[in-house]
């Protein structure tokens, strides 16, 4: 039984940062990474094609030797020969087709991996490039469309072999036949290119409209609990609808262009059977080729349905699939907030030498320079020490988000934040990520398991000894006796089960799984009662003890906790201290964290 090697499938991280950012080169550059199996389909596709084009050949030889010869051994070796040529084409049919599905799997799965691993590598600057149903339909349809070419490639290889072998046949009986077939087959076929443009742009129109009503869509269900409450439902049923049907008018435009293709695929090989049935008619009728070669021709021509047929299938399917790749290729295209790897530094100032030295170590030699040293936001003036719990109060909480955005680089440009003698904006972002976490304001979950939720790295499943302990210090065996199978309960998109406070307590606990060295939490009991938001940063300050934590937070209990708090007035800090000597010192600190009560 023919077995196809293994050929590797997954793409190296070099690989995928060389990845194009345009549609065509991006096809291109996957043809040069499967150019083994795209050489394989056309090494079984070519004979395969070849085989049947010389059926019709064989079965005339059969007639005139055979049948019109009254030889039996003659009909006997060209029976044989038709038998033969049935069973290779059975064989090189099954070997072609094999190698076709590999060539869509491998151009699906690696176009796949390439927009993954630009929506990874773009972080939250995606988002803001492209809408939300923007992405979704490029990851839900676009991977199926890339594959298509390569599929058909095969074929169409196959194809044009073929072509030529049979126009060959017939210019060497036929020279009027010959002329017909090379000189009227390329016309037409090159008469498609009149419909490509066309096809190409109501693809891309649909393509464009189809994008949008999956981003209204996204955002109806992400809101719809607010236009309940508003009474909005009705306004937006109205947009969706209305986006529908021009989605519905687009894909009737398309549809106009794709009947078009579809009919040639009829007409073109139509005209040819008419053309060459009555040329070829008219030689038998004059004596110039023989019954058998009627015969034959006639095969020829019911034969060339399968070749134009195919070009007119590579022609549509080619159109989609560039449509597909430049809309793909928009992913990676993306620039990240901070780049994977930081750009070689030039010589700045000579107190920067420290950090173009340590970029030349290990990551762990790397790490651990870094373990003990202190943060610095040079735009605010906040300095963060090691091993303590630090709170950031501000009356704008945004101006406090920031300062945390900046200390754990989730926040886009450049800051020239410092840990240590070392600029963080210069250091390798998965040392970044290896070192400091920081736990958003709104926090988002997944559907899934409950365990699953809670694991930061799929790879590394954590004891539901470490998952109930986390729980425990978020204060959250509430939410497990709510649930009916504990760790094992299913979790819905989004956690929309789950009340505001119970999401940001199981967010809280992810973190803390996590166990980095420096954890910033933005707001992490906002959402919760004085009670619970007591019993949290209590458990939270002592389990988090000789690590540096920072939390932003106007709450007199965090405060309390908190080794120093940080003032921050006008996007500045300006004083710094115990909460219980600030708030008996400095009124604008007061009158934040007592709400104006005291006045």
């Amino acid at each position: 039984m023919f077995r196809v090697p293994r050929f590797r499938y997954e793409l190296t991280d070099a690989e995928l940062e060389a990845a194009p950012t345009s549609g065509d080169a991006l096809l291109l550059w996957l043809a040069r990474r499967q150019w083994l199996t795209l050489l394989g389909g056309m090494l079984f596709g070519v004979p395969w094609m070849v085989a049947i084009a010389l059926q019709p050949a064989a079965i005339g030889r059969a007639i005139d030797a055979g049948i019109v010869a009254r030889d039996r051994d003659g009909l006997v070796l060209w029976s044989l020969v038709i038998a033969g040529l049935g069973v290779a084409i059975s064989l090189l049919a099954a070997a072609r087709h094999l190698f076709a599905v590999r060539n869509w799997f491998h151009a699906a799965f690696r176009s796949s991996l390439i927009a993954d691993h630009g929506a990874r590598r773009a972080g939250p600057a995606l988002t803001r490039a492209l809408p939300e149903g923007e992405v979704l339909t490029t990851f839900t349809t676009d991977f199926g469309r890339m594959g298509s070419t390569f599929d058909v490639s095969a074929r169409f290889s196959g194809a044009l072999v073929a072509f030529v072998v049979v126009a060959t046949i017939l210019l060497r009986t036929s020279t009027t036949l010959g002329l017909v077939l090379l000189l009227g087959g390329p016309v037409l076929i090159s008469s498609l290119a009149l419909v490509m443009k066309a096809l190409g742009r109501r693809q891309e129109e649909q393509r464009a409209e189809f994008g949008a009503l999956s981003a209204l869509g996204a955002d109806t269900v992400a809101g719809l609990r607010v236009l309940r409450g508003i009474g909005g439902e009705e306004e937006f049923v109205r947009r969706y609808a209305a986006q529908s049907g021009r989605v519905r008018s687009a894909g009737v435009r398309l549809a106009g262009i794709q009947a078009l293709l579809e009919s040639a695929q009829v007409l073109l090989p139509g005209i040819f059977v008419l053309v060459v049935v009555g040329v070829g008619a008219h030689l038998a009728i004059r004596g110039d080729i023989s019954p058998g070669q009627l015969v034959a021709f006639f095969g020829y021509t019911t034969f060339l349905t399968i070749p134009l047929r195919t070009a007119v299938e590579f022609v549509d399917k080619l159109t989609s699939t560039r449509v597909a790749a430049r809309r793909l290729a928009r992913i990676p295209a993306i620039a990240p907030d901070h780049p994977a790897t930081p750009a070689p530094l030039a010589s700045r100032q000579s107190s920067e030498e420290n950090t173009r030295h340590a970029l030349e170590l290990s990551p762990h030699v790397l790490l651990t320079r870094l373990s003990g040293a202190a943060l610095h936001d040079p735009v605010s003036g906040v300095e963060i020490r090691c091993g303590g719990l630090t709170a950031l109060v501000s009356a704008r909480p945004e101006e406090t988000a920031e300062i945390l955005a900046r200390l754990g680089r989730t926040s886009p440009g450049q800051h020239d934040v410092t840990w240590g003698e070392l600029r963080v904006d210069d250091l390798p972002i998965s040392v970044v990520r290896a070192k400091a976490v920081v736990a958003q304001a709104h926090p988002q979950l997944f559907s899934g398991r409950l365990r699953d939720e809670l694991t930061p790295d799929p790879a590394h499943p954590i004891t539901d000894e470490a998952l109930l302990q986390a729980i425990h210090l978020v204060a959250g065996e509430d939410i497990l006796e709510a649930l009916p199978d504990g760790l094992d309960s299913e979790i819905e998109e989004r956690g929309r089960s789950l009340s505001g406070g119970q999401r940001q307590r199981l967010v809280l606990a992810r973190a803390l799984l996590l166990d980095p060295e420096i954890l910033l939490l933005v707001e992490p009991t906002s959402a919760v009662d004085a009670h619970t938001e007591a019993r949290i940063i209590t458990r939270l300050a002592s389990a988090r003890a000789g690590r540096t934590t920072v939390i932003t937070s106007a709450s007199p209990l965090v405060l309390a906790a908190a080794d120093e708090v940080v003032l921050v007035e006008h996007g500045r800090a300006t004083t710094g201290g115990s909460h219980a000597a600030l708030v008996g010192a400095h009124p604008a600190y007061r009158a934040i964290v007592t709400r104006g009560e005291d006045q």
